[in-house]
């Protein structure tokens, strides 16, 4: 089994990589990757919506020129829809179009899904299991195989075994605790809501275009709202996004109109929008 193509000479080069891929990276988030990369076990990235975990296994599989298979979680994900399934319909055709007692359960009949995608893969590949607490509990044991053995078993067909392992990472937005089985197999980087500063640094190298004294307003401001007890504060994707709308307005300057003519980019609720106003002594909105 492989897994060179995932393999960083020191967490400083991880940083350097994930910039050159667009991913503004600080020490634990560069440190976790290389270890996850240098052991050979799967990155839990946990923390709020909007953070950037998703976008961090985007940026190693850019970084290692990698494909990505992103499993997306939901509840009522199940194993047909994570693992593999059989293509049924093909196989009623066969049994109807021969006499024979043909075996129907073969490689031809069996539809990939993605974490059977990965393990099967013999390309660099990052598996990316995305929002994972959002997934029924029972999603969970099909990945404790996975995680553990970096295998999976086909009644059918038996044990299929990864020869390029993977570099895994998946993300929780901390709605549900997960298995401590889960947990135990993987290495662990909780991803907040960065310092004003940082998420200045982050709007800059994603909005390139936009003012440096600008983003920093808008980091600022950002770091005011999610002071107050808001329903949902922003996220660091939300950030950019004002970031956007504030260059598509033509605003150069973060000033209380502006601020209360585009809240609806980075707060999503009537009430927050009240607080917001109230308390930063905005008028109207």
């Amino acid at each position: 089994m492989t897994t060179g193509a995932f393999m960083f000479d020191s967490p400083a080069q991880v940083g350097e990589r994930l910039a050159a891929a667009g991913y503004l990276s600080d020490d634990a988030i560069s440190t976790s990757v290389f270890l996850a990369a240098a052991l050979g076990r799967p990155l839990l990235v946990e923390g709020p919506a909007g953070v950037g975990k998703t976008q961090l296994a985007k940026a190693v599989a850019r970084a290692t020129g990698s494909q990505l298979i992103r499993l997306q979680c939901y509840e009522g994900l199940d194993e047909a829809r994570a693992l593999y399934e059989w293509n049924y319909k093909k196989q009623l055709l066969r049994i109807q179009a021969t006499s024979t007692d043909e075996d129907i359960f073969t490689e031809e009949f069996l539809l990939e899904r993605p974490l059977l995608k990965a393990i099967r893969a013999d390309v660099p590949t990052v598996l990316l299991v995305d929002e994972t607490d959002k997934a029924d509990v029972e999603v969970e044991g099909l990945l404790l195989e996975l995680l553990s053995d970096f295998q999976v078993t086909i009644p059918e067909l038996g044990t299929v075994s990864a020869v390029r392992r993977p570099y895994v990472v998946l993300t929780s937005n901390a709605t549900r605790e997960l298995s401590e089985a889960l947990k135990r197999r993987c290495l662990y980087l909780h991803i907040g809501y960065p310092a004003p500063e940082r998420e200045r640094d982050i709007v800059l190298a994603q909005v390139p275009t936009i003012r440096a004294d600008l983003a920093e307003q808008l980091a600022r401001t950002v770091a005011t709202l999610r002071g107050l007890e808001l329903k949902k504060a922003p996220s660091v994707a939300e950030t950019v996004d004002w970031a956007h709308t504030l260059l598509a307005l033509g605003r150069e300057e973060l000033d209380e109109a502006t601020v209360a003519g585009t809240l609806g980019v980075v707060l999503k609720h009537a009430s927050d929008h009240r607080r917001a106003i109230k308390e930063l002594g905005l008028a109207g909105g």
